[in-house]
């Protein structure tokens, strides 16, 4: 019975004569076998605004829901070729752009993501026969929710890598292009984290906060009760975006700046912080979204016309952009949790490996527990792209998570699938 609820879900028109009569599309009942399985290997795929690179976590996953269980079998973080790059800055966070590029971008990326796939299970010495999905999260290059869009009328996201392009180059059934779900029923597609942090960290009695920092900041309340309708979740601002935005910019080669290296030797400039901080983002209300669209070099530029730092120097810069994360991040926190309750802060993200952002973070949240991700079984380099397997496990095998009547964080299953043949 499993097998037929998923296809009524999936396809709530099929007939039941379609469903077991003999013409049943052979697709279709590969994806009900997996369904019906007790345990589901499925290959979760994540690229985010930082660029740098695609994380391949293949993951063991049995259950649904509350009782999902996850083993990270294998993982790896793929480093995207400075070309691979390049192609992405072309579009990336872009208003305008070149309609060719971006559509050969799209089928592009989809192809590399599937040879990365199939590089990484060689690698393992796993045949592809034996994964039984891919979950594509993809490349986002413009994110636009409608609050902070100017001249948008609907929230609005894309991320580049089409799902079917991966499936034929994987020869794998391939679930992707997350957010639209999201979106459609009433959310701004970010942040999702907030679904797979409740299945799988949620605990009874302990308060945590799951702080991931990417190009953007953002950050799943799991409150002690485990009330999946008390549930938080939000963006905070940026993360690392900014501070590997001016690096590009200055050094030429360079993409990051590796362990605060260069911030460390700077100072913060106070003036500067708080033109920084002078945006209406920051005022709005919670659940909200945002990325590097907003959040871009343009907007640290007129925070130097405003204060007047032209003649600023790029390590005095980062200084001032890994502070401005740092609040921003600590102020968001301050402001939706009750730090009296001391939870415990798990990280992950590539801001995890910044020690002058964590610093700062840590002294401005003086309550808080900070903890690593591993102590909850998962790396934190791993967990964006495990919770895209989990995501795709859910729309396999579970049902729909409810977070209660807010708009902004849907009670949806999310993916879309792509066949093989």
């Amino acid at each position: 019975m499993r097998s037929f609820s998923l296809l009524l879900h999936f396809f709530p028109n099929l007939s039941l004569g379609i469903i077991y009569g003999t013409g049943m599309n052979s697709n279709i009942k590969t994806l009900a076998r997996i369904a019906s399985k007790k345990t589901r290997h499925i290959v979760g795929l994540m690229s985010g605004t930082s660029l740098d690179g695609l994380d391949v976590a293949l993951c063991k996953i049995s259950g649904h829901g509350k009782s999902t269980v996850v083993n990270l079998v294998r993982f790896s973080t793929v480093a995207y070729s400075q070309h691979t790059k390049e192609r992405i800055l072309e579009v990336f966070a872009k208003p305008k752009v070149d309609f060719q590029r971006l559509c050969e971008l799209n089928a592009w990326i989809g192809q590399l993501h599937g040879e990365i796939v199939l590089g990484c299970l060689k690698k393992w010495n796993i045949k592809p026969a034996t994964v039984d999905v891919v979950a594509s999260h993809g490349q986002t290059v413009f994110h636009a929710p409608k609050a902070i869009t100017a001249g948008a009328t609907i929230d609005s996201t894309f991320q580049a890598g089409d799902g079917d392009h991966v499936a034929v180059k994987t020869g794998i059934i391939t679930l992707s292009d997350f957010r639209q779900k999201h979106i459609a029923a009433g959310g701004e597609g970010a942040p999702l984290a907030v679904y797979g942090d409740y299945l799988l960290f949620s605990k009874k009695g302990e308060d945590r906060i799951m702080l991931n920092i990417g190009g953007i900041g953002n950050f799943t309340y799991l409150p002690g009760s485990a009330d999946a309708k008390k549930v938080f979740v939000t963006d905070t601002g940026p993360g690392n975006t900014l501070i590997d935005q001016a690096v590009r910019q200055h050094r030429q080669g360079l993409y990051f700046d590796k362990d605060s290296m260069i911030a460390k030797t700077g100072k913060v400039i106070e003036v500067l912080l708080e033109e920084l901080i002078a945006d209406n983002f920051f005022e709005l209300p919670f659940p909200k979204t945002t990325g590097p669209e907003l959040f871009s070099m343009s907007y640290v530029q007129r925070a130097i016309d405003r204060s007047g730092m032209h003649s600023i120097s790029l390590e005095d810069l980062l200084a001032t952009l890994t502070r401005f994360s740092a609040e921003t991040i600590s102020a968001a926190i301050r402001r939706a949790v009750n730090l009296r309750r001391k939870p415990k802060i798990f990280l992950s993200g590539g801001g995890a490996h910044n020690p002058l952002m964590l610093s700062g973070i840590k002294s401005l949240l003086p309550q808080a527990d900070f903890r690593k991700m591993d102590e909850l079984g998962i790396s934190g380099d791993a967990k964006e792209a495990v919770l895209f397997a989990v995501l795709a496990n859910e729309s396999l095998a579970g049902g729909r998570l409810n977070f209660g009547n807010r708009s902004k964080v849907p009670t949806v299953s999310m993916g879309k699938i792509s066949f093989p043949v």
